[in-house]
């Protein structure tokens, strides 16, 4: 089956990747579409502009569209036209476990009529299990935008086995989703069993922009062996 990853370079994503890997799907391309606004229902909105390096980490072709309004069929229609008119596929595939049902049922109405099916990659698993699993095999995962009470803290850090179970303690004490579901939080992937390079970020500013939201901005980030040998410099 040749599939398309609607690809964020965010852990859901990437863990969409490796679900078609392990299927022995062909991936034609990562699809990712960066917005010049916050509120959009579909797409993230921090550090999009460097899936370029994780797709180069990663071996694969990709595509950067922007995206400048905030309406779930509109922005469908910017995947539904770049895959029929440049690269048809049998399948996008979407990061996650379903939860986002906006985005999956937009994107599936956008490319029913084509025949081309959009599903989510882990559909009706639980998030948090997910979640350990990614870490477990070796995704770093930073936080890159917050959108709910009691998430701010955990901006710009990179999660890990050691702290897992705190984010899950915080989510049930505020509220948020502990995957980040419903825009609660976003994340980019800078290390994965699917790289062959990791993300080493050199700079990055975290932005708040009030007690319960913020995202981060990458300034300098490259390509490299290990942290201290920079291969491909932004």
């Amino acid at each position: 089956m040749d599939v398309a990853i609607l690809y964020s370079g965010g852990k859901d994503s990437n863990y969409a990747v490796k679900h078609a890997l392990d299927s022995g799907w062909n991936i034609k391309y990562l699809l990712s579409v960066k917005p010049a606004r916050k509120d959009c229902f579909l797409f993230h909105f921090a550090t999009v502009e460097h899936t370029n390096l994780q797709a180069k980490a990663l071996g694969l072709r990709h595509y950067l569209l922007s995206c400048n309004f905030a309406h779930p069929k509109l922005e469908a229609d910017i995947v539904r036209r770049f895959v029929i008119a440049n690269d048809r596929v049998d399948a996008v595939i979407l990061g996650g476990t379903g939860l986002q049902a906006t985005q999956i049922r937009s994107i599936r109405e956008a490319l029913m009529p084509y025949g081309i099916e959009a599903f989510a990659a882990h559909s009706g698993q639980d998030h948090f299990d997910v979640l350990s699993r990614m870490v477990e095999d070796g995704f770093e995962i930073m936080i890159t935008q917050v959108a709910a009470e009691g998430a701010l803290k955990w901006l710009g850090k990179t999660l890990s086995m050691a702290n897992l179970r705190e984010l899950e303690a915080d989510a049930r004490k505020h509220g948020f989703h502990v995957g980040g579901e419903g825009g609660h939080f976003d994340t980019f992937v800078v290390n994965a069993p699917t790289f062959s390079k990791r993300i080493h970020i050199q700079d990055f500013e975290v932005v708040r922009e009030d007690e319960n939201c913020g995202h981060v901005v990458i300034r300098k980030a490259g390509l490299a062996d290990d942290k201290s040998k920079l291969l491909i410099l932004e």
